[in-house]
């Protein structure tokens, strides 16, 4: 594999289910990454698995040029994580080592530099990179927003998994088992599969997504839990 163009393909993954108040801000943060890149060699995918969706998702997920719609009705972010992905597998042009898996969430919005940090860590051996997440300022009051900043200034996180933030090789994906089809927490037994495996893990905090703060989300454990724990 050439270390510096390791990748032929690349493809962003979210799963939805009734984000129809954040899916936009999403898609167009993915839409301008993507037109950040300009790699005329890199093909470039966006997959939205719209998971039992009843309100608007679906109308907004197929408004946006080459995003690829998926609906399904497991109402469970495990599987339809895995569906979105396996549907890459199946459709890619390349070889599931030459194929990029980046993961986020319908409530996120991911910055300008994220699918070159994802690119960057393929090019230094990673098969796995685990990024950071920070909450949405608006969704927090000020104080509780200065609690995060002096928390995150003080210990910055280095090993926490987020689905909202996780790429990975397809190759090792595969051989990892894929996304189980979890109700929540289904990105953390991915990654400790990928480390029995020995998989070249690489955390990066300075590839951050933003992701809402909301103190009520889809599921009992996620990142809502740890908002109305800590702040």
């Amino acid at each position: 594999m050439n270390p510096e163009e390791p990748l032929d393909e690349f493809a962003v993954v979210v799963p939805v289910n009734n984000e129809d108040q954040h899916l936009s801000a999403c898609l167009a943060a993915v839409d301008t990454a993507v037109g950040r890149l300009r790699h005329p060699l890199l093909r470039l995918r966006v997959v939205v698995v719209l998971d039992a969706c009843t309100d608007g998702s679906a109308a907004i997920a197929t408004r946006w040029p080459g995003v690829e719609a998926l609906e399904v009705d497991f109402r469970n972010v495990g599987a339809a994580r895995e569906h979105g992905v396996r549907h890459v597998i199946d459709e890619a042009q390349a070889p599931a080592s030459r194929l990029w898996l980046a993961n986020t969430d319908a409530d996120s919005t991911v910055p300008e530099e994220w699918i070159s940090h994802h690119l960057e860590a393929a090019r230094a051996g990673a098969v796995v990179m685990l990024g950071a997440i920070r909450p949405d300022p608006r969704d927090l009051s000020p104080s509780k927003y200065s609690d995060w900043q002096r928390r995150h200034a003080a210990a910055p996180e280095t090993t926490r998994v987020h689905g909202a933030n996780l790429g990975v090789r397809a190759d090792a994906y595969l051989e990892a088992g894929g996304f189980p089809p979890y109700p929540e927490h289904e990105d953390v037994a991915l990654v400790e599969n990928l480390r029995r495996l020995g998989a070249a893990i690489l955390s990066n905090t300075e590839c951050w997504v933003q992701t809402s703060a909301r103190t009520t989300g889809r599921t009992p454990g996620g990142y809502a839990a740890h908002v109305r724990a800590f702040y």
